[in-house]
């Protein structure tokens, strides 16, 4: 059976990341970016398919604790085995440009026999690299190097006690005793370079500790969720690359949203929509350098000709993505087709620039400046948000369906031009504010008629029809309505009646409506029972907020890490791991639970529909 999706931990240098189980293997790594061909990809398949196992030999040991030294991604294990413990620190050093990751066994009691297991696998398992022994001198003198190469890629293993050849795979074993530790080392390169001389331990296990708690350590985060808070950001931050500002959905690709089922993609990317709103949530928090990174990963994505703006774009902001299947790979638990590339790339999803818009605001109200370039930039996309006034759309969700107008796009074009005149009207910025206040009013009459069905006194998913969709708890969250609006909380009524689950947790929309044109069946989508939260917390019903929020902090894995879905049946987490959304989501119903200053537009906006 596979290892439990929450059973892994994450670990990132803040240009690729692993997951490491709770049984001491990594079975997911791509080097060097978080989009490259993974080189471990057992999460997808089988031992075959690549994986660095360290982990006591006996078969009886156990994990006696595990946990992040205090605010890093410093991973820190603890084995018994027989009369013996040892500990396991599992670290990638951060910014280096160069990724490695760096392991260390260390014995705190007893005598402990650790295994260990090393099969390199290019090209997302499908290849075996070439391998060989060889000596380099050191300052500490001469030293074993394992040497793999695959083409423009190639990797450096050293350590204590390096695993011998043994088929098309490298085992070993070796004895700690207490106050004994070996340390390893696994370093990506290109091939076309030497080797880069081998890291001190010592020294980048510091450097990286202090990184992460000096950067954790200006969460302003408050609350009995104060912890989930710093640890949800400090994901954030872990998906996001330290050189282009781009922000990642997800380190992985294909975990199943449902278990055995087609709903597999790769979350490898740039979105648009979850970088904003992940955005928000640092700004929230006190991370205004962060968003004026993004916002200069942004000005370059987008740079070009105003028709060809994506949903998502590469980590450097690249623009082909194309979906292809792996059919070599079985995916988790048989769930298949295993995918890299996503499809989405090329919808139109009218809601996206409206995110982006919400994004920016946010950041002029925290103090962030507009230059020339960024200004304009946001001016053409009002002007392509126009242009595209009538067209029907994919939606928030993604559904590869028939296209229609979603009332939450329509929604979050509302909100882009009511950003725009924002801008003109409170920050002094140029631009044709009449004509933008004529839009948004006619946006606003138009959902107010089109997007609510009276008989169910609820908004729906789509016009023209009674579908009901989680993200239609954006209205207040956006300043359309008041969180306590009659409208709204006939729409919550509607969507606890239709998307909610004996569970307690909300669905995103019924699958089996044929609305995404794919099978139907998946698992409650995270992210919405969190605002399920947020709009609790806003009208009136804390103690169910309260409730509900203790419950999806409590689906959080022994590190604080969330995935994308949640299955309530058999109680396991879903879908790709750890997921951006989740936590994001996680922070903003945590600051309305516990009443946090936020950069509200809903607290300002002059134009809550009538």
């Amino acid at each position: 059976m596979a290892v439990l999706i929450e059973d892994y931990a994450f670990l990132s240098d803040l240009s690729t990341g692993v997951l490491v189980s709770r049984h001491g293997s990594i079975d997911w790594l791509c080097f060097p970016r978080f989009d490259s061909e993974a080189v471990f990809a057992s999460l997808l398949g089988t031992e075959e398919h690549g994986r660095w196992l360290l982990a006591p030999a006996d078969a009886d040991a156990r994990v006696v604790s595990r946990r992040y030294l205090k605010s890093t991604l410093v991973l820190e294990t603890i084995w018994e085995a027989g009369s013996g413990q040892i500990r396991v620190i599992d670290f990638m050093p951060v910014g280096r440009g160069l990724s490695s990751l760096l392991r260390r066994v260390s014995g705190i009691g007893g005598r402990v026999r650790v295994r260990q297991e090393l099969r390199i696998r290019p090209r997302y398992g499908a290849a075996l690299p070439w391998v060989s022994r060889g000596r380099e001198n050191t300052s500490a003198g001469s030293e074993e190097v394992l040497l793999a190469m695959a083409g423009p890629d190639a990797w450096a293993m050293r350590g204590g006690r390096l695993p011998e050849a043994e088929g098309d795979r490298h085992i070993g074993e070796f004895a700690v005793s207490a106050d004994e530790h070996l340390d390893f080392e696994l370093t990506w390169f290109p091939s076309y370079r030497k080797a880069p001389p081998r890291l001190d331990f010592d020294m980048n296990l510091q450097e990286t500790a202090d990184y992460w708690a000096e950067w954790g350590g200006h969460c302003r985060s408050e609350g009995v969720h104060g912890d989930s808070v710093q640890r949800s950001l400090l994901v954030l931050r872990a998906l996001t690359n330290f050189e282009t500002g781009g922000i990642i959905a997800a380190p992985t690709t294909s975990l199943p949203e449902d278990f055995g089922g087609s709903r597999n993609w790769d979350y490898r990317y740039c979105w648009l929509r979850d970088a904003a709103l992940t955005l928000e949530s640092m700004l929230t928090h006190g991370y205004e350098t962060e968003a004026l990174k993004w916002r200069n990963w942004l000005l370059r994505a987008l740079a070009g000709d105003p028709e060809d703006i994506q949903i998502m774009y590469g980590i450097a902001g690249e623009r082909d993505l194309p979906e292809k299947v792996l059919p070599h790979l079985p995916g988790y638990e048989g769930a298949s087709p295993v995918r890299i590339g996503n499809a989405a790339v090329s919808q139109y999803q009218a809601d996206v620039i409206g995110e982006v818009m919400v994004a920016l605001e946010k950041l002029r109200l925290a103090g962030g400046k507009e230059d020339t370039f960024s200004w304009t930039l946001q001016r053409t996309l009002l002007e392509f948000v126009e242009k595209h006034y009538h067209d029907k759309d994919c939606g928030l969700w993604e559904v590869r369906g028939p296209v229609r107008y979603f009332t939450h796009s329509r929604l979050m074009m509302w909100v882009a031009f009511d950003c725009g005149i924002r801008a003109v009207r409170d920050h002094g910025l140029p631009g044709p504010i009449e004509h933008w206040v004529d839009l948004r009013e006619r946006l606003r009459l138009e959902i107010l008629d089109r997007g609510f069905d009276r008989k169910l006194n609820s908004f729906t998913q789509t016009y023209g029809r009674s579908d009901m969709d989680a993200a239609l708890l954006a209205l207040p969250q956006v300043g359309f309505l008041p969180y306590d609006d009659e409208r709204m909380l006939g729409t919550v009524a509607q969507l606890e009646a239709e998307l909610l689950t004996e569970s307690g947790l909300l669905l995103r929309y019924q699958t089996d409506t044929g609305v995404d044109g794919l099978a139907p069946g998946e698992n409650p989508f995270l992210a919405c029972s969190f605002w399920l939260v947020e709009q609790y917390a806003h009208s009136g019903r804390r103690k169910e907020a309260g409730v509900l929020m203790s419950k999806l902090v409590g689906i959080a894995n022994d590190l604080g890490l969330l995935s994308e879905e949640f299955d309530p049946t058999t109680k396991r987490m879903a879908g790709n791991f750890p997921q951006a959304f989740s936590h994001l989501a996680l922070v903003r119903a945590a600051d309305a639970v516990h009443g946090v200053d936020k950069l509200s537009l809903a607290a300002t906006s002059p134009s809550h529909a009538k």
